[in-house]
């Protein structure tokens, strides 16, 4: 017979209830005198212990394997999992009751019930999750209930077997504008330059500090009077590189146990979109995933770094694949970094002479310094400021804390002093919003209205 202790600590809430009645009852016999009522009131009593008694003579052996379609989604969409369930035991199975372990952002853990397996039978139980949180999440194990048939007392066993399933970020289409944009179309190492006339028609800006003296336009000076510099756009076929800011200090990231709380309530976001980033770190991943995908589609040599490190291939080195690109991005949190500096130095050696996007936080023009000092030269990269008081909005903010009034203009102040800064150094700048889709920035990127249309050479093909 199972000790009283045990057997008080597997009772279900029914069966505690059942205990509780039957203590007052025996109580009021007692009392009363009535010996009817303390008959009943044992029997009563002894109904959990029999049914502990049974419950802990049962033996059973089970396996479980999950089979998930796909075993990789985006974020936002389902996934199809068959829990095949088989009876390993030389006895048929009692009741059982399972319970599929899941984590939060996956949704509601799933429960089954199944009675008297035969030995050697199995039984597939479907049930579905939605990525409602990028990252890599596991399946299991599962959890068996063993029940009396009167519902009083329970046994409970954990397995040790799960599944992975891979959250990645969603890749939204950039369309046909952009700083890349559809042109091109040369073949592999092909190079397209602004001057196509001759040493006389090539395109000049004013000379900066920094600037390569090698790049000087010497027969300019002679009719403007200023020293001038040649322009001339890195080759998009050769590489181009991303950072990542991923510093938790520059975005409004929705904690985890919020976001999974609240998984199905209502975003604001771009028209269109009904699952839009929870918030500005999401945004940033996505845009990295969406931009990166595109480039690589269409020949681009790939490389990306955050401030906390490189992002690498299955194989360690080399370029990043589509895939890769991910796979990666699957994992990327909010790191806690405090500045630029590192992620700025990684950049560098990533880059060489091809060009950067760059997709920022909230930073100011100390931030954007050393990118300035370190991309200088008649070249055009790109950089997109994040917005990130607009995620904190009633509309964006899904229950976060509403940043004050002063909050909100230092923010707006520093981000435009950081705009101004890039911009006088030739970089291309956009900013992001809760309510800006990534093809929106990425086409305010290549509007006519900052600078002249960016050549994309050696590009095969039209984004997506």
């Amino acid at each position: 017979m199972p000790p009283p202790g045990r057997v008080f600590s597997s009772l279900t809430v029914r069966g505690r209830c059942v205990v509780a009645a039957a203590g007052m009852l025996l109580l009021v016999g007692v009392l009363l005198g009535e010996r009817p009522l303390v008959q009943l009131a044992v029997f009563t009593l002894a109904l959990p212990v029999l049914s502990a008694l049974a419950v802990a003579r049962q033996r059973f052996r089970l396996s479980a394997r999950r089979t998930v379609t796909p075993a990789r989604v985006p974020r936002g969409e389902t996934a199809d999992v068959v829990l095949e369930v088989a009876n390993a035991d030389s006895r048929t199975g009692g009741l059982w009751v399972l319970t599929e372990q899941l984590p939060l952002h996956l949704g509601t853990p799933p429960h089954f019930v199944v009675e008297r397996l035969a030995p050697g039978a199995r039984t597939s139980l479907r049930y579905r999750v939605h990525g409602h949180r990028r990252g890599r999440h596991l399946l299991g194990p599962l959890r068996l209930r063993l029940v009396d048939p009167f519902g009083l007392v329970e046994r409970s066993a954990v397995g040790a077997d799960s599944a992975p399933l891979l959250v990645v970020p969603r890749v939204r289409p950039l369309g046909a504008g952009g700083p890349a944009g559809g042109q091109g179309g040369g073949g592999e190492g092909s190079r397209r330059t602004i001057a196509v006339h001759g040493e006389d028609d090539v395109s000049t800006r004013e000379y900066r500090h920094g600037d390569d003296l090698r790049k000087v336009h010497w027969r300019a000076p002679a009719r403007t009077g200023e020293l001038m510099v040649r322009l001339e756009e890195r080759p998009w076929r050769a590489q181009a590189t991303l950072l990542l800011d991923t510093r938790a200090r520059a975005h409004l990231v929705v904690p985890q146990s919020r976001a999974a709380g609240r998984s199905d309530a209502p975003r604001t976001g771009p028209a269109g979109d009904d699952a839009p980033p929870a918030d500005s770190l999401e945004w940033v991943v996505e845009a990295a995933a969406s931009i990166g995908t595109d480039l690589t589609r269409r020949g681009a040599v790939l490389r990306a770094v955050t401030d906390a490190g490189e992002l690498l291939p299955s194989s360690g080195r080399g370029r990043l694949s589509a895939e890769d690109l991910l796979d990666r991005l699957a994992g990327v949190g909010a790191s806690r970094v405090s500045d630029l500096r590192g992620g700025v130095e990684r950049l560098c050696r990533a880059a060489g002479e091809g060009p950067v996007i760059c997709l920022l936080g909230a930073v100011g023009p100390d931030d954007v310094v050393d990118l300035i000092r370190s991309r200088s030269g008649p070249t055009t990269d790109l950089a997109v400021l994040t917005d990130i008081e607009s995620w904190a909005d009633p509309a964006h903010s899904r229950g976060r804390r509403a940043l004050s009034t002063p909050s909100r203009g230092a923010l707006a102040a520093q981000r435009e002093d950081a705009a101004t800064l890039l911009r006088a150094a030739g970089w291309r700048v956009a900013f992001a919003r809760a309510d800006r889709s990534v093809e929106e920035v990425w086409a305010a990127l290549g509007a006519p209205a900052q600078a002249a249309a960016l050549t994309v050479p050696g590009l095969h093909g039209t984004p997506a």
